[in-house]
Formats: structure tokens, C-alpha cells, sequence
């Protein structure tokens, strides 16, 4: 294979007024490491967001509400650019937090973990959490579980729209306006899970978790073309992909925003290369993966791809 040098980097230069669309555009010029992949990665958004006939699933992971992240995902879903949200119940746990007039505050990752624990704040890396905020979220939660009817049984999806539409703002408030589905497989490990276990004891509901994957499947052997915006790996990641491996067809477009390493095996780490080989992403998909800081990259993808979508 011959390898020609026929596309050279282009030095950066930063000026006062640069738009975030021309910032990225000068790291794509630039061409090197993540820059250039996060360049990549905005021309596949932007792609996969003006696409009228691709179905946008989107990979929820890792602790971004309480990084404040989650205005962003709710934002994507008022706009439309959202299908289908797939989440850990860590994240819509404190969605439901912040809904319910509760913060988040800033901390540090320097402090005194048992002195923490005495004063009862919990600590999420340099994120400060009151346990009264969890005290609050019982509550509320045991409210609206005790709503469901009894004797039913539910989806997974079905419990968190009954959620959603008892907020007034944030990602599940928005979804269930929307009526867009969100889907969140490993539910029991989360507060919201640990609520409704507690609620079950005496509550005559049943929630079945096989219940979504009708709906899911249903949709995905009927649309024409899917992408995928992952925010970390986990569960999301995965239920995302495997719901595509179930057709013939894979994923047109994938972006991946991690910061975990591909070479240990794990499934948070895997590139986007390596989903190829099981037929998740077609052959000929776009797709990118851009290593770093999620609080960092999504806000910059996100600001970037808007930025053109509108102009």
C-alpha cells in the first residue's frame, strides 16, 4: 500500500468572535487526534440530524445530569433530533432529582469523604448531592408509584412516561410531552429501581422488563435508516446496538463520545470499527469516536452541529 503526503495540517489560529462551527472547523483542518475526530463527529451529526429518513437513538451513560449535561439531552428532544433515548436509571434518577426542585452543587474531589458522609452530602467525583435530595425523591417517587393502577402490568417505558408526565421540566418531562420512548434496561440499578422495589412490597403492580422489547423491535425492522449518538458505553450502548442486530440492517451513522480504552476489552472502550464485525454498523456507516471528557466534547458537538443545522 502506498501511503501519499498530500494533505497537509493546517496550522490553528484562534480569534475573538469565532462561532463553535468555526472553531471545530479549524480542528478539522488541523486534522490531529481528537480534534480531527471531533470535527468528524459533527459532520455525522449533522448528517444523521438532517436526515428525514434516519430513526436517532441516543446513548445515555456515565453521570451527566448531575455534571448538568442534562438540559442538553432534554434540549435535543424539544427540538426533535431525539427518537429514542436509552439511559441508566443513575441519570434519570437525577433528572427526576433536578425536576423536582433539587441541586446539584459544585464541590471538589479534594475533601474529606468521612467528614462528607457525617455532614451527609454525597459525593459524585467534584459534584455535591444533599441526602436531603434523596429524602425529597422518596418521596415523590412513592407518590407517583402509588398512582399506578392496581393489578397492571407495565413496560419499563410505560413507568417512566407515568413519571414524566408528573414533572414539569427536564428529560423525562420532555420525552413524555413528546411522546418519545425512553427505554432503560438495567432500571433495578438505580434509585429509581430501589423506589419502586420498596413501593412493590405492598403495591399489587408488576412491571415487566421484556414488555418494551415489542415496541422496540417493531420499530426497528420498520424504519429505513438508524443512527447512534452514545454518550459512554454501558448498558445503553449495547441495547442501542443489539436492538439494529436483530435486522438485516445496521447502523448508518454512529458517534461515539467516551473516555474509556478500547484495548482492555470492555464494552465502553470497543471503537465503533469493532462493531462492524457483529453487523451493527453497515460497512459503509459513518461513523467516529472521540476520546475525552463527555462534559467537554458533547456540549462542543452539540453547540457545533446546531450552529449549522440553523444557519
Amino acid at each position: 500500500m502506498r501511503h501519499e503526503c498530500n494533505d497537509p495540517v493546517s496550522q490553528m489560529h484562534i480569534r475573538p468572535g469565532m462561532t463553535v462551527s468555526e472553531l471545530v472547523d479549524a480542528m478539522g483542518a488541523a486534522g490531529a487526534y481528537n480534534g480531527g475526530s471531533l470535527a468528524e463527529a459533527v459532520s455525522i451529526t449533522e448528517a444523521m440530524f438532517s436526515d428525514p429518513k434516519a430513526t436517532r437513538f441516543f446513548g445515555l451513560a456515565g453521570a451527566m445530569v448531575p455534571a448538568g449535561m442534562g438540559g442538553i439531552v432534554s434540549d435535543l428532544l424539544e427540538c426533535g433530533y431525539i427518537d429514542i433515548l436509552v439511559s441508566t436509571g443513575a441519570n434519570l434518577t437525577h433528572d427526576i432529582i433536578e425536576a423536582i426542585g433539587c441541586h446539584h452543587y459544585h464541590g471538589t474531589e479534594i475533601c474529606d469523604d468521612v467528614d462528607l458522609r457525617h455532614e451527609e452530602i454525597n459525593r459524585i467525583y467534584d459534584v455535591y448531592l444533599p441526602t436531603e435530595a434523596f429524602e425529597r425523591f422518596e418521596e415523590f417517587m412513592q407518590d407517583v408509584y402509588s398512582e399506578l393502577p392496581e393489578g397492571s402490568v407495565i413496560s419499563i417505558s410505560a413507568l417512566l412516561r407515568h413519571i414524566g408526565d408528573r414533572l414539569d421540566s427536564g428529560i423525562l418531562a420532555t420525552a413524555a410531552r413528546k411522546n418519545i420512548p425512553i427505554y432503560c434496561p438495567a432500571i433495578q440499578d438505580s434509585m429509581v429501581g430501589l423506589q419502586y422495589w420498596l413501593f412493590s412490597q405492598t403495591g399489587g403492580v408488576v412491571i415487566d422488563a421484556f414488555l418494551d422489547m415489542k415496541d422496540l423491535m417493531n420499530r426497528c425492522f420498520s424504519l429505513e435508516r438508524a443512527g447512534a449518538l452514545l454518550v459512554g458505553g454501558g448498558v445503553p450502548k449495547n441495547f442501542i446496538f443489539q436492538s439494529m442486530l436483530m435486522t438485516e440492517n445496521g447502523f448508518s451513522y454512529a458517534v461515539q463520545l467516551t473516555g474509556d480504552r478500547p484495548d482492555l476489552g470492555g464494552l465502553s472502550g470497543a471503537t465503533l470499527d469493532e462493531a462492524r464485525s457483529w453487523g451493527k454498523i453497515n460497512e459503509e456507516a459513518r461513523a467516529m469516536t472521540v476520546y475525552g471528557d463527555a462534559t467537554i466534547t458533547l456540549p462542543l458537538l452539540i453547540a457545533a452541529t446546531l450552529e449549522r443545522l440553523v444557519t
